[in-house]
């Protein structure tokens, strides 16, 4: 059976991965998020009916008690003369025998049953611990990336938002405890200093001041900034003399400081002057990816190594596919994106009405997506790439048959060997029997209002999306050997949602279309 299939990728985290290879696939940033959005409506919904017949069963029981504070005044203000009279004594009887039995009936009867079935039904779709702890991975990923501090995104400062969001005092706190926990203390650091800012200027909280101390001073003190760990300290002191920690890291914190300041005199240095604790303050620490630096300078329109003089070779043109039938009353409008290795854009690559029809197909059966991981090889999930993937037939619908068509058209190579589906084991390309994948055909299916480049650091390019557009590249030189120029990543998006399609074109099938170099790097 041909191979003839879209891989659908739903991007709930910004991710960072390199690839050499990619195949096609299709990428929305917010993706089932969505859905969570309606489902929090609807628990709203129905706990709102549930505060209106707890309402209407409290002014139910007002209206009795007020009725019987009444009967009670006037029957214990004289009991004999009140009972002389029978209808007074048969209603007594009515009373307790009937109606308190219906009352009793009445405050027992429990409303909240309708409000926990159904937030019960709905809580199978709620996020978890790990979901939580890694969008706010992700909010600092983002820090990082656009160099950010903690007080833009607290106050919702950033770029093209069209809605207000913020912070408050105990979700900066929960944030830098999600990255103490993960000994991250270089955002501990700044987001427990935004906490305590915030909480000085007068913003009410859950979490104590002490507590944002604790975090703060410790971590500021794992920093390697004694100094300012210390004077934290003592603010906590003077706060909560009784802090079980608090006294003894005081203790130490001096003994340390003291030695240092025996050794800067010793040596006749200045001591470091005090600075503010902000974005820059202190270095974030290295990692395992030495492109990173390249990676988010490049996302954030940075070192892009587009000179003037490479510009004038980038030009725009019809393709017509080698006069292909079906392109030769419409040609694909094609555009220069880089000269070497030579990426091209593809304008009108999509409709609206193709898109949307890729994106309905793809959502229901989005799961989990992996990446290989650069130390071992291995295919595995990955806390900064939450993402969810499925794949499209060929034959599910005639959307899929006819984009696949189109790619093979402007290309001049055939989907037919394609993958079927994304492999989990290292071997995944062998076991397919197809060969190495030549070429990557990937579609922007939305605009991104911030953010959500695709960057290749190798040579320092950036790929902006546009929604409908398409951009393709050669993953091998003719020879078959592996251009790893071609190596790329998505950043993250800052403001907005992201959907791209990528296709994985395989080297069996392409021997007459595009046939071998003489030297390796043909």
């Amino acid at each position: 059976m041909p191979f003839k299939n879209f891989e659908v990728t739903e991007w709930r985290l910004p991710r960072l991965s390199f690839h050499f290879l990619e195949p096609f696939s299709v990428v929305l940033c917010t993706g089932q998020m969505t859905d969570l959005i309606f489902i929090e409506r609807e628990v709203v919904q129905s706990l709102k009916e549930y505060i209106q017949a707890e309402e209407s069963k409290l002014a139910a029981v007002k209206r009795w008690a007020n009725k019987l504070e009444v009967l009670t005044h006037a029957s214990t203000s004289d009991p004999e003369g009140f009972l002389a009279h029978p209808v007074n004594a048969y209603k007594l009887m009515k009373r307790l025998n009937t109606e308190w039995s219906e009352l009793e009936s009445l405050v027992l009867n429990d409303p909240s049953h309708g409000f926990i079935s159904n937030i019960s039904v709905h809580r199978q779709y709620f996020p978890d611990e790990e979901d939580e702890k890694g969008a706010a991975k992700a909010l600092m990923r983002l820090q990082d990336t656009y160099n950010l501090d903690s007080e833009s995104f607290s106050k919702g400062k950033l770029p093209g938002v069209r809605y207000n969001a913020f912070l408050t005092v105990d979700d900066c706190f929960d944030m830098g405890k999600t990255a103490y926990n993960e000994q991250d203390y270089y955002h501990a650091v700044l987001w427990m200093q935004q906490a305590l800012r915030q909480m000085d200027a007068g913003e009410e909280a859950k979490a104590s001041k002490a507590d944002i101390l604790d975090y703060l001073s410790y971590s500021v003190y794992q920093m390697g900034d004694l100094q300012r760990a210390t004077e934290l300290t003592r603010r906590l002191v003077s706060i909560d003399p009784g802090h079980q920690r608090a006294g003894g890291n005081l203790r130490y914190f001096e003994r340390l400081l003291a030695k240092e300041i025996r050794e800067v005199a010793r040596n006749k240095q200045d001591p470091a002057k005090e600075k503010p604790i902000q974005l820059g303050t202190y270095e974030r620490p290295r990692d395992y990816l030495p492109e990173r630096e390249i990676y988010e300078a490049l996302c954030r329109g940075e070192g892009v190594k587009m000179t003037p003089k490479r510009r004038s070779r980038l030009f725009c043109r019809y393709q017509d596919g080698n006069r292909n039938p079906r392109l030769l009353l419409k040609p694909m409008k094609e555009e220069d994106e880089w000269d070497n290795p030579h990426i091209v854009r593809y304008l009108e690559a999509l409709s609206n009405e193709e898109i949307e029809k890729i994106k309905e197909l793809a959502k229901p059966r989005l799961a989990r997506a992996t990446v290989r991981d650069p130390k071992t090889g291995v295919l595995t999930t990955a806390h900064y790439r939450v993402s969810k993937s499925a794949w499209l037939e060929g034959d599910e619908d005639p959307v899929i048959d006819r984009v696949n068509q189109r790619i093979e058209d402007v290309t001049g190579l055939t989907v037919d060997t394609a993958e079927l589906l994304q492999k989990d084991e290292p071997d995944a390309f062998k076991s397919l029997g197809t060969g190495n994948r030549v070429a990557t055909y990937l579609n922007y299916m939305s605009d991104v209002e911030a953010g959500g480049a695709t960057v290749f650091p190798d040579f320092g390019a950036v790929i902006w999306p546009r929604k409908g557009t398409a951009v393709f590249w050669y993953n091998l030189f003719r020879s078959g050997e592996g251009d790893y120029r071609t190596r790329h990543a998505a950043c993250p998006v800052l403001v907005g949602s992201k959907w791209v399609s990528n296709k994985w074109i395989h080297e069996r099938g392409q021997e007459f279309r595009r046939p071998c170099g003489l030297t390796e790097v043909d």
